[in-house]
């Protein structure tokens, strides 16, 4: 039996490396290297769904420059942090401790991007408390799930402007064998969450938690992706 291939990650900056080592070659992080597998079926599928999405290439003269691509979300401060305003078929990591008010955020959005833009909510840990915001709308979709493959399966029938996923910690594929929240975890769905935006131009928010050193909980991959 063939043994099954693994990487190494640094939980500090991200960086893979094929073999383990004391200490991390990109950032010089000591100890800061973890062992996950990669399987040949998680690469089958993220590729099989990669070229499904792929964009198709058109001439430059055939582009629509009228069309804009930077809207607004409705809060000034997250628009000039955002440059302007989201983009759409952009991915946007929204980081915090938990409890500072990341869903808070994400559902007052919410209430005033539903007006023109159909909203589909995925929410891992908990009920997002639309009632106490007072955020009604038939623009706005809530599916509690944490199986990636579900949650893609949801995007492809509501068809929604706006992917909003409550936390990226709590995504899994069932293709990895890993558990949620871990590096391999983070890195495929954030992936897979990415390839989702820039080929189908849907505009995702991945609400990610810190930890008390001020990073990302688990790998820092996923700031850098």
């Amino acid at each position: 039996m063939a043994k099954a291939k693994s990487v190494f990650f640094c939980t500090e900056c991200g960086n893979e490396t094929p073999k383990w080592a004391g200490r991390c070659p990109s950032c010089g992080a000591w100890n800061t290297l973890v062992e996950q597998a990669v399987g040949d079926g998680a690469k089958a599928k993220a590729g099989g769904r990669s070229r499904a999405l792929r964009a198709k290439a058109h001439p430059i003269a055939e582009l629509d420059t009228a069309q804009e691509i930077r809207f607004p979300t409705g809060m000034g401060e997250l628009d000039r942090v955002l440059g302007g305003g989201a983009v759409q078929g952009s991915l946007v990591l929204v980081g915090g401790a938990p409890g500072i008010g990341k869903s808070t955020l994400m559902l007052q959005i919410c209430g005033k991007l539903s007006e023109t833009a159909k909203i589909l909510y995925v929410s891992g840990e908990e009920s997002p408390r639309a009632d106490r915001l007072g955020v009604q709308s038939d623009n706005l979709y809530v599916l509690s799930e944490t199986c990636l493959g579900d949650v893609l399966e949801s995007v492809e029938e509501e068809k929604p402007d706006v992917l909003i996923v409550d936390s990226i910690q709590t995504l899994y594929q069932d293709s990895l064998e890993s558990p949620a929240g871990s590096v391999a975890q983070v890195r495929a769905c954030t992936l897979e969450l990415m390839q989702l935006a820039k080929g189908e131009g849907i505009t995702v928010f991945v609400i990610g938690h810190v930890n008390k050193e001020g990073s990302i909980a688990g790998p820092k991959v996923l700031e850098h992706m």
